[in-house]
């Protein structure tokens, strides 16, 4: 071979060589876009304080080789109803909803929306996060389930006050799922399902006299300058709280290399469902202080008075049970389990 020769066939490897290796540098750091769609405005709480760190935290711990785009109010089109479909579907990577937005898919996540369940939103929702993994993953089957959380102890936000059950005679008031329609219409109200996006409109035009949400979400709603009244309750146990998930969609998930798919891993699961109950709850005092420094009425309803409401919602577990019966679950043993988790995980706090 002429050292001519030999130069351009060692050019030709050299040039081949840098070609491969380039190609596999832009293989191994190719971006995954992933895109997050849910309901709530852009600066509520939760994605502010809980869905935008989750993402961001991703991205770093990626190297930028995952990019989460974050659409928020319904901005990708569809209504909330329609997200965890979403996810299924692959309109959309990643999904925060509530599994009771669709009545009756998710019936085993009801159990934590039971009245006078929960605790605390950390507590509740690392039990939410046990019961997910040990029984409703077939529920979910569709999906690659990230984080299953709740929100504090739900409210009363009312025109008129409301300081005892004879008081919800005659009003309208929005419930968020299935269950809390049924709390509200054990209890005297004639209850109405509304996603959260339609709480402020339907407020103001007298469509609905009062709402049940957390304090955490009244101040993205205005609720406290729609309402004058609000009502909470006594004791160890909460009103209601309402179960979410961030769901992704399965392709997308495992269509990600190993090594990206440990960093979803590692940013997924109980401690990040935790995380996420624990945040929401804690933005619960700023929209208090807001209805407080409203002028606003807030009805404390003390430990006795409030056990008779959790006398008069009692049917609404018993109906749960003999549901979950009727399709072949255990419901009081599910019930009890879920009681025992609470507890156990309040008592460690």
């Amino acid at each position: 071979m002429t050292t001519g020769l030999k130069k351009t066939v060692a050019l030709a490897a050299s040039v081949a060589l840098a070609g491969w290796l380039g190609a596999t540098q832009l293989a191994f750091s190719q971006e995954v876009t992933l895109r997050l769609h849910q309901f709530l405005p852009a600066g509520a709480n939760v994605p502010t304080h809980i869905l935008d760190p989750w993402a961001d935290a991703i991205e770093e711990e990626s190297g930028g080789r995952i990019v989460i785009e974050r659409y928020a109010a319904m901005a990708l089109g569809g209504t909330p109803p329609q997200l965890y479909d979403q996810a299924v579907d692959g309109t959309v990577d990643i999904v925060w909803t509530l599994p009771g937005n669709t009545p009756g898919r998710f019936p085993a996540t009801e159990l934590f929306e039971l009245p006078f369940m929960m605790t605390n939103a950390e507590a509740t929702s690392r039990a939410y996060w046990d019961m997910f993994d040990k029984h409703m993953r077939d529920d979910f089957a569709e999906t690659h389930i990230l984080g299953t959380w709740v929100h504090g102890p739900g409210i009363i936000h009312t025109r008129e006050p409301v300081a005892e059950m004879a008081d919800l005679q005659g009003m309208t008031i929005r419930a968020p799922t299935r269950i809390i329609n049924a709390l509200l219409g054990e209890l005297g109200a004639t209850p109405v399902g509304l996603p959260i996006p339609q709480v402020p409109e339907n407020l103001s035009r007298g469509v609905i006299d009062g709402a049940v949400v957390p304090w955490e979400v009244t101040a993205a709603l205005r609720v406290p300058e729609l309402v004058g009244n609000h009502t909470e309750f006594g004791g160890d146990y909460a009103f209601y709280t309402t179960t979410f998930v961030l769901a992704m969609n399965k392709d997308a998930y495992e269509a990600l290399p190993e090594d990206l798919r440990q960093i979803i891993d590692a940013n997924s699961g109980q401690e990040f469902s935790a995380f996420a109950g624990r945040t929401q709850q804690e933005y619960d005092a700023p929209g208090r202080q807001m209805a407080e420094d409203n002028g606003n009425n807030i009805v404390k309803l003390s430990d006795e008075d409030t056990q008779a409401w959790r006398e008069a919602a009692q049917p609404v577990i018993d109906n749960w049970i003999a549901e979950m019966d009727g399709r072949g679950l255990d419901g009081q043993a599910l019930v009890d389990e879920a009681r025992e988790l609470i507890a156990r995980y309040t008592e460690e706090q």
